[in-house]
């Protein structure tokens, strides 16, 4: 019938609201995990001597969904979790990598030169930088949109907001997290050696980002919370729709003058392209769970490289609108400048490899689901 909700207090509370005696529980050992180390997890047992005691919280066999109020608001945070540790992983990257002398510069130097100064390290720092900009982008956007469904006293909008919302929320779990390990790793590599040395303390990033993919639901069960419960429920009317939306700003940079509005904008709608097709191809294959489910952790990962890709681009249409104004820049150019070249290189680099998704989403499950249990 399902689990049920149990509150267990360490003590027990009299009738007259003062603290009675202990409660039947006991935390037996810590766990040794691999990161996290701030955040100590206990084996508890219940009831080895006269029996703990519980107070049901809500209606009985309905605790997996009273847990999912918890869980909506924890996958946002977990998230920001996410974002949160790629960038001080960032920062202390770029700190290193502004500090430590190695080999001669390809052109212009007679000595050794900081390492920053390198085409491949820089490469890593604009490629980790570039990612979690899309991270926080796709965040705050998801946010937003929480707000709004909060506070709006439009039923219309609030609903609307509220399916955003809904849709966006797997993302921001699923996609941030698979980002922040894939930043930590970039940045133990910029430390070279010295990255997997304790002493440096970034391996601690790196080791603190693994769980993150993994608690408040895995981020197989965000794909799949994505294709069948957000995408397929409403017949893709809430994706189409914002689909719709970041086409209008992919056409509001191809209208501005310049190669980098130009790289933006078509990068973009190709993603936007490959995103209505593997969209279409789920719709389309409804009745086939078991080749969606095959194929939702690409297509979760080539939504959250588009959403990226929208979020960089709108920062970028702001920055040139502002320059573009006398006095708009405010004496931050070079800030704008660098939301510039930031969302350049995700459009180029990264939001380009959305095509081959398309690919894994509409034919990987034929292996997937084909090949023999005893094989592995």
């Amino acid at each position: 019938k399902g689990i049920s909700l149990f509150i267990v207090p360490k003590f027990l509370v009299n009738a007259d609201g003062s603290l009675g005696e202990r409660n039947d529980l006991r935390c037996t050992a810590l766990e040794h995990k691999l990161g996290i180390h701030a955040s100590p997890t206990c084996y508890m047992t219940y009831g080895d001597n006269e029996g703990a005691i519980g107070y049901l919280v809500g209606e009985p066999n309905k605790g997996l969904s009273y847990m999912f109020t918890m869980m909506n608001n924890a996958r946002m945070s977990v998230g920001l979790q996410g974002v949160s540790i790629a960038e001080r992983a960032y920062q202390q990257a770029v700190s290193y990598a502004r500090e430590r002398v190695q080999s001669k510069a390809l052109t212009g130097s007679d000595g050794p030169v900081t390492i920053i100064n390198h085409a491949d390290v820089r490469r890593m720092l604009l490629d980790a930088r570039a990612k979690i900009e899309a991270g926080r982008g796709l965040s705050y956007l998801a946010a937003t949109y929480m707000d709004e469904a909060n506070a709006s006293q439009d039923g219309a909008l609030k609903a609307a907001s509220n399916a955003m919302a809904e849709l966006l929320t797997p993302v921001v779990k699923a996609w941030c997290t698979d980002m922040a390990q894939d930043v930590t790793g970039t940045c133990v590599q910029v430390h070279g050696g010295m990255g997997f040395c304790e002493e440096t303390g970034i391996a601690q990033h790196y080791r603190d980002a693994r769980i993150l993919t993994i608690y408040e639901g895995t981020n197989g069960i965000q794909s799949n919370d994505l294709v069948f419960r957000k995408v397929l429920r409403d017949g893709g009317k809430t994706m189409t729709g914002f689909i719709a939306e970041m086409r209008d700003t992919a056409d509001a940079l191809a209208a501005k003058p310049g190669d980098d509005a130009t790289a933006i904008a078509d990068n973009l709608k190709a993603g936007l392209d490959h995103l209505e097709t593997a969209t279409g191809w789920i719709l389309e294959n409804g009745k086939e769970p078991e080749a969606i489910a095959a194929g939702a952790v690409a297509y979760c990962k080539l939504f959250g490289l588009v959403t990226g890709g929208y979020v960089l681009a709108r920062s970028a249409l702001f920055g040139l609108d502002a320059m573009s104004q006398p006095g708009g820049a405010n004496g931050r150019a070079d800030f704008f400048d660098a939301k510039l070249v930031t969302a350049v290189y995700f459009a180029q680099n990264v939001l380009s490899q959305t095509g081959g998704l398309v690919t894994s989403i509409r034919d990987g499950h034929r292996a997937i689901n084909s090949f023999a249990e005893a094989a592995f």
